[in-house]
């Protein structure tokens, strides 16, 4: 049987008490599982965020989503995650990556280093926080993501959640700037994922984060001004991307059963501006989680 669909949303902008507490609220309200932070200057200071969503809220899990290791020290991080998870209850999940913003890391006067260094990085912090979290006796589940074979290799040997993005670094941005990864290649790196993690007693959680969410009929609409930004695209071929749900209710969640059915994932997260947008979504997925679809993996909502 597949597992039960699980709902984040990344919430990214900062607000005063009692605007924080309120969009905390308004995500449980709607009925998401998880209210997730992220780690980038300008954006939240994560583990205060999340004590301040789980004073706000009672049943939501809270998250980061994800941690760039390149901040942190090993052992001081370790700290903030058994003082985050004492004050939230135990609702605490850790989501680690090894960062990709070199302008973040040069406006903080820390390395960036090479995508090899980051990774080794990253490596060495996930082994020292669990052997310092095992002696504290603070288990929080574990999310790790990224594209390539060695990122793939250590989500297989250590994470409790596998978390795909469907997007990677464009060559020379020092700012961040993420492509799209095609159907194809997302395929690819799933069925990499697996080979990876063949030999796992336990499989994985598998998490996808969603670039944009618009239930409508007329996807030409919804999508014009990302269009407008990128020509080389078609209409059809952005509506495939796995990340991108435009279309009808109907298509959309058929989508979302497809991509469980046959990849697994059952964990969803959303950005912010699309906290309303998925609540429908959420909403028809649990009142009917198996419902048949008729539709391609990776079909066209307008077809």
């Amino acid at each position: 049987m597949p597992r039960p669909f699980r709902f984040g949303v990344n919430l990214l902008t900062s607000a005063p008490a009692d605007e924080w507490r309120a969009k905390c609220g308004r995500a449980e309200e709607l009925g998401y599982d998880v209210i997730l932070v992220p780690d980038h200057l300008g954006m939240v200071a994560p583990f205060p965020a999340l004590v301040a969503a789980a004073e706000a809220t009672e049943r939501p899990r809270v998250g980061t989503f994800v941690l760039n290791a390149g901040f942190w020290n090993p052992t001081l991080l370790a700290r903030e995650v058994t003082t985050t998870n004492d004050l939230t209850g135990g609702r605490l999940e850790l989501g680690l990556g090894t960062g990709y913003v070199q302008a973040e890391h040069d406006t903080a006067g820390l390395p960036f280093g090479s995508p090899r260094e980051r990774v080794d990085h990253l490596r060495y912090t996930v082994q020292e926080l669990e052997r310092l979290l095992d002696a504290a006796e603070c288990r929080v589940p574990l999310l790790l993501g990224g594209n390539g074979d060695r990122m793939l290799r250590l989500t297989a040997a250590h994470a409790d959640i596998a978390a795909f993005t469907g997007a990677s670094l464009e060559p020379g941005s020092t700012t961040g700037k993420l492509a799209p990864v095609d159907a194809a290649g997302f395929d690819q790196r799933v069925a990499r994922y697996r080979e990876f993690a063949a030999d796992r007693t336990e499989p994985a959680e598998l998490n996808l984060l969603i670039q944009q969410v618009a239930v409508t009929d007329d996807p030409a609409s919804a999508l014009k001004p990302l269009l407008d930004r990128r020509p080389d695209l078609s209409l059809e071929q952005v509506v495939d991307l796995p990340v991108m749900l435009i279309g009808t209710l109907e298509q959309i969640t058929a989508k979302l059963r497809a991509l469980r059915d046959q990849h697994g994932f059952s964990y969803l997260t959303v950005l912010e501006p699309h906290l309303e947008a998925f609540a429908p979504v959420m909403a028809e997925l649990r009142r009917n989680p198996v419902a048949a679809h008729t539709h391609p993996l990776l079909g066209s909502p307008h077809e």
